[in-house]
């Protein structure tokens, strides 16, 4: 599946406030994360709005881009508007 998302997109929001969410599980998280991530494991979704900012730009990323794109369409599905999906944080390139 091709994703148009890419790193310099992610690097862009990112410096304009954007929020980095981890999807991976807790465990997964705490042995290593991208820079500032925020941990919402996939299978605690449904408690979003009490961890991330609606109101903030989301960029969502994984192991392999499964579990973000999980996360991308339910959380469009539940009103989120500006989700972006970066797929495995092996996308992610910012200096």
């Amino acid at each position: 599946m091709f994703n148009s998302f890419s790193s310099s997109d992610a690097c862009k929001l990112l410096a304009n406030g954007a929020q980095l969410v981890d999807v991976r599980s807790s465990s997964e998280f705490a042995q290593g994360a991208l820079p500032n991530a925020i941990n919402l494991p996939l299978q605690s979704i449904m408690s979003a709005d009490q961890i991330i900012d609606r109101n903030k730009v989301i960029i969502l990323y994984c192991v392999t881009g499964t579990r973000s794109s999980i996360a991308k369409n339910y959380l469009i599905q539940i009103g989120y508007e500006n989700v972006n999906d970066l797929g495995s944080f092996k996308n992610y390139n910012c200096e």
